[in-house]
């Protein structure tokens, strides 16, 4: 469902089309919320049949530019500020974790040390797209570098701890 609330999200800021979405997506939500080019063509026409966004331009090819409706914009303010977000309760890396005692001390450090590399390379990542990104003034901006502070700040958390924890695991 937050599919939906991402697209809305992005249409409040500015019309686009369905191709400019999975842009969009690639570039300022891939590292909070992945969407391929199906899933977003699929929740365009959920979209406009629940007329939260409507055609607002056309293009040749048949493109077609979407923005957000008076009800879509309604429908986001209320899932912002009325609902609360569903608590991820699953963590595949911690459920290995958690079993790493059956496999040898050297694997269980291999996967730990996966981790602290992993994390340092999306750090990377994430900074490589901050100094891609033509930051202005306005609201998008402000709260995706806000996002992305987040992405940062969690990356270097799971190097740091996954750093600890390999220290934790006794030498064969």
């Amino acid at each position: 469902m937050s599919l939906r609330y991402a697209m809305l999200g992005l249409l409040a800021d500015r019309p686009a089309s369905g191709y400019d979405l999975l842009q969009r997506f690639k570039v300022s939500l891939a590292n909070v919320w992945f969407a391929t080019q199906s899933q977003i063509y699929t929740e365009l026409a959920k979209l406009a049949d629940a007329e939260l966004i409507a055609v607002s331009d056309e293009g040749p090819r048949g493109r077609k530019e979407y923005a957000i409706t008076d009800a879509g914009l309604v429908e986001l303010r209320h899932w912002l500020t009325e609902t609360t977000p569903k608590r991820v309760i699953r963590n595949e890396t911690l459920l290995r974790v958690f079993f790493l005692g059956a496999v040898s001390h050297a694997q269980a450090a291999d996967y730990l040390d996966g981790i602290a590399t992993r994390s340092g390379k999306g750090q990377a990542e994430l900074h490589a797209l901050k100094d891609s990104v033509d930051w202005d003034d306005n609201d998008f901006s402000r709260y995706g570098r806000i996002a992305m502070e987040w992405g940062e700040r969690f990356y270097a958390m799971n190097a740091e701890w996954a750093e600890w924890a390999r220290k934790q695991i006794p030498e064969d």
